[in-house]
């Protein structure tokens, strides 16, 4: 048992708890009403916003998974950081439209906009199922990274998921939205420090990069089977591939909009896609910790274990417990927002919409707040069903998914074209074939070989299950048309995507 770092870890744990319940009287509004709970009043200026977002998405999987599949697979590894340089750019001219239109018809989830602009409620509940199933690998992904840093300090066995479980379910239900925003702030302060200290002192104790490359490399040619330092002309496609589809996929997470719908103001977001690549810079730095790991001669199996007992190893006991206290809470806080977001799902598009039409918000709040607990279970679920090799893969199998919602949520914003039913049999084709190519590998990995014209090429499964959705929904769209099947009723106009106010 590392003593030293446990208490370090304990007392900020508990003070992230203290704000947790402290949050549900920040910027106090009614929290038995879903849009208070689930989304805050959509009252997030920029600063609370960018630590909110940034705090979603730069997760334990920043700080355990990336690193992780770096010590393992080697270069690889590093798709993560252009993916979350490209995927501003892209978005910084989709969200500013989803939130207006969000704001204009008071829409808490994507399906929410789904039921207004092509008025199926069949595709509105295809995308909010896509939503909470792509969901639970996420949020298993932040509790195995709590799980690592606990083992680190001596503390193994399942119960530590259980506590995790407790902690999620008691910020979630008593505060919303509103304590994994408060906490955000403090996470993301403590991981930055951690990120710093760790890219000055580690190269000092290691030798400098130049050694710390040069171990990297030879400890990957001694793996089985071997990693490579440099990406190879064979990974090109996987590493581009999984790259670009990740880009995609981030803000098409219900978490993600969840964070993005809670701003005040569509310049708001704009400002957020602008100032979030400072997130990017330090992914780039910690991505770097599992060739530190590598030089440091970290043995383990476990890739996830790789940075917590790098720092474990070079670090004062202290300072070990500061940083897995700043990792432990990176996975709170979006396993928060994320629970948060598949209950507003179930509760806005399967629960009002199918069983209680006339739910009121008191009602649509306290069975958000119930199934906030039962998506935690999900995830445990997925962990105990479905282990993977690598952390990431976590993440990666929910992109898979989440991808497949791409022509109905961003085609949508900018066009009718598409037929609401090519756009169901897309998503349906691109969801079947995004698993099965998954489950040839044996639910081992995301990424798959198609066999074409006698080539071989590799890529993300989730760029070849959006292929075939696009070319699906094209098809039908044309069919459909031609047999001028209803299209459904619009209820945006061509000005909603426009709307500027603050709330």
């Amino acid at each position: 048992m590392k003593w030293a770092a446990l208490v370090v870890f304990i007392l900020f744990f508990l003070l992230v708890t203290i704000l947790g319940f402290v949050a549900a009287r920040w910027r106090k509004g009614d929290l038995s009403h879903l849009e208070e709970w689930g989304l805050a009043g959509r009252r997030f200026g920029t600063l609370i916003t960018w630590f909110l977002v940034g705090g979603d998405l730069y997760t334990a999987y920043t700080f355990i998974a990336v690193p992780a599949l770096m010590y393992g697979a080697g270069a690889l590894g590093f798709y993560a950081v252009p993916y979350t340089i490209v995927v501003y750019p892209i978005f910084f001219m989709i969200l500013p439209r989803f939130w207006s239109v969000a704001k204009k018809h008071g829409y808490v989830t994507a399906s929410d906009f789904v039921q207004g602009r092509f008025g199926d409620r069949l595709l509105a509940l295809a995308i909010a199922l896509t939503g909470i199933v792509a969901t639970m690998p996420y949020i298993a992904l932040q509790l195995t990274g709590m799980q690592a840093v606990l083992a680190a300090m001596g503390i193994g066995g399942e119960w530590p998921l259980i506590v995790a479980f407790i902690i999620l379910a008691l910020y979630t239900y008593t505060s919303g939205l509103r304590a994994p925003a408060m906490i955000a702030v403090v996470k993301d302060l403590m991981i930055y420090i951690t990120a710093i200290v760790a890219i000055i002192v580690l190269p000092i104790k290691l030798g400098g990069f130049g050694h710390i490359f040069h171990s990297a490399q030879t400890a990957l040619a001694s793996t089985t089977p071997p990693g490579s330092f440099v990406v190879t002309p064979a990974q090109f496609s996987v590493y581009g591939t999984l790259a670009f589809g990740s880009a995609l996929a981030l803000f098409l997470y219900p978490h993600a909009m969840t964070g993005v719908f809670s701003a005040n103001s569509r310049n708001t977001v704009k400002r957020n896609m602008a100032l979030l690549p400072a997130y990017s810079f330090a992914l780039g730095i910690i991505a770097l910790l599992g060739f530190m790991a590598l030089a440091a001669g970290i043995h383990t199996k476990t890739t996830s274990a790789a940075v917590p007992l790098l720092f474990i190893k070079e670090f004062p006991g202290w300072f070990a417990g500061f940083a897995f206290a700043a990792i432990a809470i990176g996975a709170i806080v979006p396993a928060a927002i994320m629970s948060i977001a598949a209950a507003n799902l179930f509760t806005r598009n399967i629960y009002r919409a199918y069983f209680v039409k006339s739910a009121t918000p008191q009602q649509e709040a306290k069975v958000a707040k119930v199934v906030s607990l039962i998506v935690k279970l999900g995830a445990l679920v997925f962990i105990i069903g479905f282990p993977q090799q690598y952390a990431i893969s976590m993440q990666q199998v929910g992109g898979i998914l989440v991808l497949q919602t791409l022509p109905v949520l961003i085609f949508g914003l900018y066009t009718r074209w598409f037929h609401r039913r090519a756009l169901l049999l897309g998503w349906l084709a691109g969801i079947l074939y995004g698993i099965y190519m998954w489950a040839t590998t044996g639910y081992k990995s995301t990424t798959y070989v198609l066999h074409l014209f006698g080539h071989s090429m590799p890529a993300y499964a989730a760029i070849w299950a959006l292929i075939l959705n696009i070319v699906v929904t094209v098809v039908f769209t044309l069919v459909f048309s031609a047999l001028k099947v209803g299209r459904g009723e619009d209820k945006t106009s061509a000005t909603d995507y426009h709307v500027e106010a603050s709330v």
